[in-house]
């Protein structure tokens, strides 16, 4: 009956999911996916999935691991989405990139178009593959006109940041592989732009806006070569050129007014407070968690309007409920911090806690400082030493001293029990990808 009714106003229907996603109406495509995988559509869960790797969310992004950990046996082909998930992941460990190359290279193996993430892979982390050559091993797959090999060349002339020297090539390639590989766009705008070919970029931008309305290039590609043409590394940054490329498609691409409040909040001297304003009106309009997440930013920073952390509250509540984790790390901070004339320790609790389990290193920091010195928190060694080890992947030497300053403060016994805590925590974050407070308790004055 589902099947047969599927189209129906109202009803799922994986086609309207596809099309929601495909526009930019991330919530409609999830609402059609997650209703038709709760009914045990294989197709749906892959859907689902593929939306929350694209997602940019942590927590989306784990659980869409889970999902083609679940599918893998049903599905021949998810082995290769595994595999590019886990070798694109930002805190990916050793044993994700390895097992990232295992699939990866069987995906290969069995013939299917792998080559690109297999270059990123091995790009991106030579000092976990020390005895790969990736250059030998992209000549070879040019001598053997293997698909992909040539946009494999072109990874590889980005990572060596050789783009202006072999200009002429990339622009061959990439120009031929347009129609099949969407990220030729941005390669293309890069030289276009090192080169202030204008006409070519003018040409390149009309293309672009044609195949997002005709649904062929996704809209999140087009923001991509709008933040090219405002990178300041290229040249001036040409706002203008950015505003008329998103501008027109945003109508209908209703995330693009946040792209375009971005460009604006992100260039001061090329937009007006009431246009960044009245770009977030618009995404708010349309429902979107990443419009309340840049207007909350904007209220609490007080750069572009007058600050007002009530009103940035408010945003920011509306984009944690719409699974904008970032959004919890900026109202601990309000809490933490008094914006809002007091400090509400149980507030910041729930949302450091939220946005730590969500994969943001600094929310943890935060939590570690709390525990140990706070207005309002009764200090807790245990706990701050337990924040403080967790921090420590982001990897930043300052995040390492404070770890190793609260390492001499513990006692014994409480050195045995923050062992025991954080084996706890990282296990309920590795099971339990994305999730919020569990029982979990914070002495405050």
């Amino acid at each position: 009956m589902v099947l047969l009714l599927a189209g129906c106003t109202g009803l799922p229907d994986q086609r309207l999911g596809r099309e929601a996603y495909q526009r930019g109406d991330l919530d409609t495509a999830e609402r059609n996916f997650r209703q038709l995988a709760d009914l045990g559509y294989v197709e749906a869960r892959l859907g689902l999935a593929d939306l929350y790797v694209n997602s940019g969310d942590p927590a989306k992004i784990q659980e869409a691991k889970a999902i083609y950990r679940q599918l893998a046996g049903q599905l021949p082909r998810i082995a290769a989405r595994l595999g590019r998930l886990l070798a694109g992941s930002p805190d990916a460990s050793a044993a994700d990139l390895h097992e990232a190359s295992e699939l990866l290279e069987q995906a290969n193996a069995d013939g299917e178009a792998v080559l690109l993430p297999l270059t990123r892979l091995y790009l991106e982390h030579p000092q976990r593959f020390p005895t790969l050559d990736i250059r030998q091993r992209i000549t070879q797959w040019r001598a053997e006109n293997r698909p992909q090999a040539e946009l494999a060349q072109v990874f590889l002339y980005r990572s060596e940041n050789s783009q202006v020297e072999h200009r002429d090539e990339i622009e061959r390639i990439c120009t031929a592989a347009l129609v099949d590989n969407d990220s030729c766009y941005v390669d293309l705008a890069v030289i276009y732009r090192q080169g202030q070919q204008v006409d070519k970029q003018q040409a390149l931008l009309e293309r672009l806006g044609q195949a997002v309305r005709a649904g062929r290039v996704s809209p999140q590609r087009a923001e991509a070569v709008a933040r090219v043409l405002c990178n300041p590394e290229l040249g001036t940054p040409n706002v203008d050129a950015a505003r008329a490329l998103l501008e027109p498609l945003a109508a209908e691409y209703p995330v693009l007014w946040v792209s375009l409040a971005r460009l604006v909040y992100d260039n001061p001297g090329q937009g007006s407070a009431e246009q960044l304003v009245g770009y977030l009106d618009k995404g708010r309009t349309a429902d979107l968690a990443r419009a309340e997440l840049l207007s909350g930013r904007l209220y609490l920073e007080g750069k572009r309007v007058i600050c007002d952390p009530f009103q940035a509250e408010r945003h920011l509540l509306a984009a944690s409920a719409g699974g904008e984790a970032s959004a919890d790390f900026l109202l601990g901070r309000i809490y933490w911090q008094g914006f809002l004339g007091r400090v509400y320790p149980d507030k910041a609790l729930r949302h450091l806690l939220a946005a730590a389990r969500s994969g943001d290193a600094k929310a943890d920091l935060t939590l570690a400082h709390m525990f140990n010195r706070s207005r309002g928190v009764l200090p807790n060694p245990v706990n701050a030493w337990v924040f403080a080890q967790l921090a420590v992947r982001s990897a930043r030497p300052e995040d390492a001293e404070f770890a190793a300053l609260l390492d001499t403060l513990l006692t014994p016994e409480q050195r045995v029990e923050a062992g025991r805590v954080l084996r706890a925590e990282r296990d309920y974050r590795a099971a339990t990808p994305g999730a919020l407070m569990r029982a979990a308790t914070l002495q405050s004055h």
